[in-house]
């Protein structure tokens, strides 16, 4: 895959922090060193400090990368400008931060370490001298009311006269005439710079993906990490319980079983369904169980008689995956967010649309499908989709064609979707399925189950195992 085209599916426009910490990873893990992109954000930084003419700029730098970013710009400046940096002098600086002052100390720059007010005031000349004052104190990190001292700086920054420029985003409460953000917005009227983010970065997804993955508190309590129900089985008796055990090994905390067929994996609540298989008559007793589970997994082995069952479910859904033999038409949804992961051949039968060969077309087609949800459609690169946005993962390995390894991504699929938004979870659980799958090819090769790839799941997404 050539990255020029697949320039279509990269978003324009204002980017959340988040989302811009998700780009900043990929990169790094694209081969981009933190360093680099800190050089380039600092470089572009002090070509917009340029546009002023200064003779004397004023560099505020906190102990996070942003802070890096102000200590490179500074060392760029140092030729035939006075320049200052006043740097935060409280806690521990980040890496790169730390990297990039210990080179600035053999600079032509004048730096003034400050902790308090009072260190603050004693250097009021300074500030009051600059012609350009840079604001690489917090960037997208800044969280919350601005304490002391960083207090004490916005008041004699907004009170100079000096022109101001925000590296990134501007600290919460100081003017500024211009905020230079790299690669991406993160405010409206943002001036934009290019600091060399792969493109790939952007629309594939990767490790930078599991940074979105919220931590669980220390007094979590049992059920905070999810509850989820597997609907299926019947006459593929395996395949809910790998999507059960998919679903815990991706952090849920309770998952059960409704299926006609018991399987003794005691980790499992089996909720026993009479019969060969699920019919109507298990609707009331399913409709309660998923008005219970955070999110509903449907479909997994489930067969082709269970149809008119899951239509009947589906609304009582707060949310849901549906899998394998629930992509049927009418296309079942629940109340809330769903996920469909179709491979191509479930694809064209509830669209009409037979893919194409090449990956932008098939995400082309999936992009324009007009299915009211998130789309995983799984093949050699896997395209994820809202209809609107587009992301692709190209984790796996090709023995991962062997039976069942679907039902373990819709499982850790379900288990994301019960604390993130659906498109991101979609995104993290092909990725991580798809990583996992390559950790066991490289002991395994095509002698691989899908029940190798449950234990595998936690040391790529929490970094465990």
């Amino acid at each position: 895959m050539l990255p020029d085209k697949f320039g279509e599916f990269v978003k324009t426009g204002p980017v959340t922090p988040a989302r811009m910490r998700v780009i900043d990873a990929n990169a790094m893990a694209l081969g981009v060193t933190e360093l680099q992109l800190m050089e380039s954000a600092g470089r572009a930084l002090a070509e917009q400090v340029l546009t002023f003419n200064p003779e004397r700029v004023l560099v505020l730098c906190g102990t996070g990368n942003n802070g890096g970013d102000g200590m490179v710009a500074a060392r760029y400046l140092q030729r035939g400008i006075d320049t200052s940096v006043c740097y935060l002098d409280l806690g521990k600086r980040s890496k790169s931060c730390e990297h990039n002052l210990a080179t600035l100390r053999h600079a032509a720059v004048s730096l003034h370490p400050f902790q308090s007010r009072e260190d603050l005031e004693a250097l009021t000349t300074v500030f009051g001298n600059a012609d350009v004052i840079v604001d690489a104190l917090l960037g997208t990190g800044g969280r919350g009311p601005v304490k002391e001292p960083l207090a004490s700086c916005i008041r004699i920054v907004n009170s100079s006269k000096a022109k101001v420029i925000a590296a990134d985003v501007p600290t919460l409460g100081m003017r500024t005439d211009r905020i230079c953000a790299f690669h991406r917005a993160k405010t409206e009227g943002a001036t934009v710079v290019d600091i060399g983010i792969p493109l790939m970065a952007e629309c594939m997804a990767g490790p930078g993906d599991l940074t979105l993955l919220p931590s669980r508190g220390k007094k979590a309590h049992k059920g905070a990490g999810g509850e989820v129900l597997i609907i299926g089985g019947g006459p593929y008796q395996g395949a809910p319980y790998l999507a059960g055990l998919g679903a815990l090994r991706a952090g849920a905390d309770i998952v059960r079983i409704a299926s006609p067929v018991f399987e003794p994996i005691p980790d499992l609540i089996y909720e026993r369904l009479e019969g060969k298989w699920i019919g109507m008559e298990h609707t009331e007793r399913l409709i309660v169980l998923a008005e219970r589970a955070d999110v509903v997994v449907c479909g997994n082995g489930l067969g082709t008689d269970s149809q008119a069952a899951v239509e009947s479910v589906a609304p009582h859904c707060k949310k849901a995956v549906f899998d394998a033999d629930a992509l049927q038409l009418p296309l079942p949804a629940a109340s809330g967010e769903t996920i469909y992961t179709p491979h191509a051949g479930e694809f064209a039968r509830i669209t009409g649309t037979a893919l194409p060969d090449d990956t932008v077309g098939r995400a082309r087609a999936a992009r324009k499908a007009g299915i009211r949800g998130t789309i995983i459609l799984k093949g050699h690169t896997d395209i994820i989709t809202d209809g609107t946005r587009v992301r692709f993962n190209r984790s796996g390995d090709p023995a991962m064609t062997v039976g069942g390894t679907g039902d373990v991504l819709s499982g850790v699929a379900g288990a994301l979707l019960c604390h993130l938004p659906a498109f991101e979870a979609a995104c993290i659980a092909a990725y991580v399925c798809g990583k996992a799958g390559e950790s066991v090819a490289a002991e395994r090769g095509s002698g691989m189950l899908a029940s190798d790839l449950v234990d595998r799941i936690p040391s790529v997404l929490f970094r465990k195992g």
